[in-house]
């Protein structure tokens, strides 16, 4: 990808009219950034970072200020992605027309590894607070934190936990579709409501102390499924499912282990790309009435 820097972008009539329609008095964070900071980045900021030849890439100005709404509102590239394609107040402040398709959540995960590899990730957070300081919005001996690391660091975390729910998620799915019954006579009824949706469809934990709380969940209910399916009164060839040999490899490159169920989520270190695990929609809350009406006895691992 080779960068073809743009100078000025300005907000899309279209985008402008609907946005100032739909939020008259520009009261949205975003639009009130947008009107007031301006771009705060620009494409030749990051020029050292892509070559000089190949296909044009995203606009980076537009990859760094969605990178930093995301960690404000605590979301995972998958609901970046979302909110750059469906929200008008996104759209406003990244200058992107009505009909821009967005961006592949992968783009946003791709411009931090290029901001980690070439040691610019100071750039999110000095390019701003010099512009906000040279607007006098800062007091000259006012404390601030200037290292964006916490920035990339929360927005992986988020990723994280979105991967590994999806991968148990995945493969709940197939299980229900291949042996529902044999799904049915263990699996603990909380389970329906923790993986009844899509973990992009919901907000996970802002502190670090919920996201390890939640972390510890997830990376328990993954051994306590895994464990069922190796059991030897479990029919072999659920050994062979596609989804619990991702579930698996997933668990062997996050999580240090196994070790007992009870303990801490032990994180691996970040240093490898994990697998990503698909992810379809068989596991719903239809199923709950299923457990009930035949009774079967749930049985924690």
């Amino acid at each position: 990808m080779s960068l073809q820097p743009q100078v000025i972008y300005l907000v899309p009539e279209d985008t402008a009219t609907l946005a100032r329609t739909i939020f008259p008095k520009r009261n949205t964070p975003w639009m009130q950034m947008r009107d007031h900071l301006g771009m705060i980045y620009e494409d030749r900021d990051f020029a050292a970072l892509y070559p000089t030849v190949g296909h044009a890439a995203a606009s980076p100005h537009r990859l760094a200020l969605a990178t930093r709404m995301q960690a404000a509102e605590h979301l995972t590239d998958i609901q970046a992605a979302t909110a750059i394609r469906a929200r008008i107040d996104w759209k406003y402040a990244l200058s992107l027309p009505l009909d821009h398709p967005g961006y592949d959540a992968s783009v946003l995960s791709e411009f931090r590894t290029r901001l980690l590899a070439g040691s610019a990730e100071r750039l999110l957070c000095d390019t701003l607070l010099d512009l906000v300081r040279d607007l006098g919005l800062i007091k000259a001996r006012g404390k601030q934190r200037t290292d964006s690391t916490h920035v990339l660091a929360d927005i992986r975390s988020l990723n994280r936990l979105e991967l590994i729910g999806e991968t148990v998620r995945a493969a709940l799915n197939s299980l229900a579709v291949v042996a529902p019954d044999w799904l049915l006579s263990w699996v603990p009824q909380d389970w329906f409501d923790r993986y009844a949706d899509r973990c992009e469809e919901y907000r996970l934990p802002d502190s670090e102390t919920a996201r390890q709380t939640l972390g510890t969940t997830l990376r328990t209910d993954g051994y306590q499924l895994l464990t069922a399916v190796c059991a030897p009164a479990t029919p072999p060839y659920l050994r062979q499912v596609p989804a619990v040999d991702v579930l698996r490899q997933v668990w062997v490159q996050q999580f240090y282990g196994p070790t007992s169920q009870t303990s801490g989520a032990a994180w691996r270190i970040p240093g490898r790309a994990p697998v990503r695990s698909p992810r379809p929609t068989m596991w719903t809350r239809a199923m709950r009435p299923n457990v009930i009406s035949t009774g079967s006895a749930t049985r924690c691992m």
